[in-house]
């Protein structure tokens, strides 16, 4: 009997071998994605400069100090030029990436059936959108666990992906059998119909969810018996927001402002605009703009210093933010129906152990997107077999 290619190729490509070119892609990419994760939130391009530089002394860093994992280690985490601490998060990030990029490796390898493993372009297809997914994934987490907000294009992009990788890998996206039953084997269009299904379930539910909870606690009031001193404060850098401080609590521009038609009321007694004296009342503050008691609207970037007295101060604020529930469809799409609520609930577990670890209070924002990564990625690593042998076990009971 004749042994054809695929024969042949399949314990070579299924070799542990292979994990170390999967980590060491992995770490290159992460590497890029620190520049991601700097540039993007600051609306600068990731392509010019098109070389990292030093973020204190912005020395551009040459291609023989910028070998990933190593030359953070080598430099001990300084700055070759002005020995400015260069953050671990630099090497967490390309750790990081290279281990989720093995340990994607690793699933395909683990569930993709003999027959497709066979085929080695099936298995380096499938890698692909999952890689994907990993990248953007870990771009998100360190944007949203820094600035409380993700950007709609990686989401959009991870919703693409998903879709790609159900059909390639029909079987993704019903990872339990729930939606199949285990009747029959699914192919590319039912794969592409539990992928857009798992979206519309993530994004749909998710977006209720944030509805209900503006309704419930849309907005936050900071009332006092007497005038306290509030004023804005202007950013320290170009990485740092705008601040807003009442009775000496601060928040950030990006905790006040998420939708264009957010606005925060300050009911001043005094108002001093550029320290001159101004009309005292009712203060409109939005993101790039004020509208004083007098009538008069201002760009913010024309405001040099605003500050004043006041009693009551009206703050717009979510439950969630929308980048959340766009995240939540890009999840869908990947790991359908079943993973968005295994994730959701995981998250929500996730998040409370880490409020109760952190003594984060009752009424602080925390960054959730960063949680619904880890459900989505405790659904992929095997929260679809506990759930599926829960299930199975409570269905036999009765």
């Amino acid at each position: 009997m004749g042994l054809n290619g695929s024969t042949l190729i399949y314990p070579f490509l299924n070799h542990l071998i292979w994990f170390v070119p999967a980590f060491l892609i992995g770490a290159c990419i992460g590497s890029f994605l620190n520049v991601v994760i700097y540039r993007v939130p600051l609306g600068l391009s990731v392509n010019e400069p098109n070389r990292s530089f030093c973020p204190k002394c912005k020395y551009h860093i040459p291609m023989r100090l910028n070998i990933p994992l190593v030359s953070w280690l080598w430099l001990r985490g300084k700055c070759k030029n002005c020995k400015a601490p260069i953050a671990f998060r630099y090497f967490g990030v390309e750790l990081l990436t290279a281990l989720l990029f093995a340990a994607v490796w690793w699933f395909v390898q683990g569930n993709l059936s003999p027959w497709e493993l066979a085929n080695p372009s099936l298995k380096l297809a499938t890698v692909l959108p999952l890689w994907i997914m990993a990248a953007l994934f870990v771009s998100i987490t360190f944007i949203d666990a820094e600035h409380m907000v993700i950007p709609l294009s990686f989401t959009w992009a991870t919703s693409v992906a998903g879709l790609v990788a159900a059909a390639l890998w029909p079987r993704l996206p019903d990872l339990a059998n729930w939606a199949t039953a285990g009747m029959f084997a699914p192919d590319w269009k039912e794969g592409l119909k539990q992928s857009v299904v798992g979206w519309v379930i993530g994004f749909c539910g998710l977006w209720l969810v944030v509805r209900l909870g503006k309704l419930a606690f849309g907005k936050k009031k900071m009332e006092f018996p007497n005038p306290v001193d509030w004023r804005l404060i202007e950013p320290e850098s170009d990485e740092d927001p705008i601040w807003f401080e009442m009775n000496g609590e601060k928040l950030g521009w990006w905790d006040i402002f998420y939708r264009k038609t957010d606005r925060l009321i300050v009911e001043c007694s005094e108002l001093r605009l550029d320290g001159e004296p101004v009309q005292a009342g009712v203060l409109t503050i939005r993101e790039h703009g004020i509208e004083l008691p007098d009538g008069r609207s201002i760009p913010i970037e024309e405001v040099k210093a605003l500050e004043g007295k006041s009693a009551r101060a009206v703050i717009p604020r979510e439950a969630m933010g929308g980048g959340d529930v766009h995240l939540m469809g890009a999840i869908g799409a990947f790991f359908g129906w079943a993973g968005v609520f295994f994730s959701l609930f995981a998250a929500s577990l996730f998040a409370i152990v880490a409020a109760v670890l952190g003594r984060i209070g009752f009424g602080v924002r925390l960054p959730f997107g960063p949680f619904l990564i880890l459900g989505a990625y405790a659904w992929m690593f095997g929260g679809w077999k506990i759930a599926q042998w829960y299930f199975e076990s409570l269905a036999g009971r009765f």
